[in-house]
């Protein structure tokens, strides 16, 4: 089992000195990814519900701040050695391919190799419109295409591309990434949709616990949801135990003491939490991604969390 870390892109704790700080931490710690989201701007006046929240409010409306990700990560590059740097995940559609697929390349190339690129489709449909993309509607199919040109242009000498949405030829696209054939891709999301493309497109699925349209923030619901998977997987001539899983849950209680038997998943002594993660390691799951940001945003805090994990439950497990 890997862990990972979500690492904030605005708020307080969003200053280079702070984000320097927790990533080196977490790599000092013995983690093996940090993440950050992907928003270019916040709207003012936002309609789109949120998918991760109950009353699908998104957490960002009220600061308006949003650093953008794939600069954050480069930075983070340079703070760190050894932790891999995930979008998490990167919304295909903000960004012209060409150039997304440059900038992710070149991140790779500074990083040594230890990018890892999560993609989504995006929720809010305006942002969409101030960025002036595609329908907001089309924009699963824009997704799929921009990483089939995504693919093209990372792998191939002479790339070429022929879309709907984005077309390509006689140019150069160098550097090519590090990891070959290109930096892993995971599909965030818990939908149909989201499934179809990670057996598709993708090598790992990134699925969140907490969003209650298709909740997972339980080991059954999770495998339902694998279950679905490995549908699709054989639907692509696919086997099901080569797509990574990852699970990232913003639960996180140790306490002093055990819990009763009605306690939520990762919530208890340290024995507690890391019997969880086994019953999620024998589920298949290969890196669970803690979002200790939903629980505090005081440095000294985060930081202690991530200590506490990682020196008290992680031996256990």
């Amino acid at each position: 089992m890997k862990y990972g870390f979500t690492l904030p892109g605005r708020g307080q704790l969003a200053t280079p000195e702070r984000l320097g700080i927790i990533a080196r931490k977490g790599e000092e710690f013995g983690f093996d990814t940090l993440l950050t989201g992907d928003h270019i701007l916040v709207p003012k006046n936002i309609s789109s519900v949120y998918p991760y929240t109950e009353g699908g409010e998104f957490p960002g409306s009220g600061s308006g701040e949003s650093m953008e990700q794939i600069t954050l990560l480069s930075y983070i590059a340079g703070q760190t050695s050894k932790i891999r740097l995930v979008t998490s995940v990167l919304i295909v559609p903000h960004r012209n391919p060409l150039i997304a697929a440059k900038s992710l390349a070149t991140l790779d190339v500074l990083s040594g190799g230890r990018l890892v690129v999560g993609v989504g489709v995006g929720w809010m449909r305006e942002e969409f419109q101030a960025l002036g993309l595609p329908p907001f509607e089309e924009r699963g199919a824009v997704t799929d295409e921009y990483i089939r040109a995504f693919k093209v242009l990372w792998t191939e000498d002479d790339p070429r591309f022929d879309g709907k949405y984005i077309s390509f030829d006689d140019i150069s696209f160098l550097p090519k990434p590090v990891q070959k054939p290109h930096p892993p891709i995971w599909v965030g999301g818990e939908s149909r949709p989201a499934l179809r493309r990670t057996a598709e497109l993708a090598d790992g699925w990134y699925p969140l616990g907490s969003n209650p349209t298709f909740p997972m923030g339980t080991p059954e619901q999770l495998q339902a949801g694998l279950d679905r998977l490995a549908q699709y997987a054989q639907r692509f001539s696919r086997d099901p135990s080569t797509i990574e899983t990852i699970y990232r849950t913003h639960q996180f209680e140790l306490k002093k003491e055990a819990q009763g038997s009605d306690r939520l998943p990762f919530v208890g002594d340290a024995d507690q939490i890391a019997g969880d993660i086994r019953q999620y390691q024998d589920m298949g799951v290969t890196s669970m991604i803690w979002d200790f940001l939903r629980q505090t945003d005081d440095l000294d805090s985060m930081l202690g969390l991530m200590e506490d994990f990682a020196q008290q439950v992680w031996p256990k497990v």
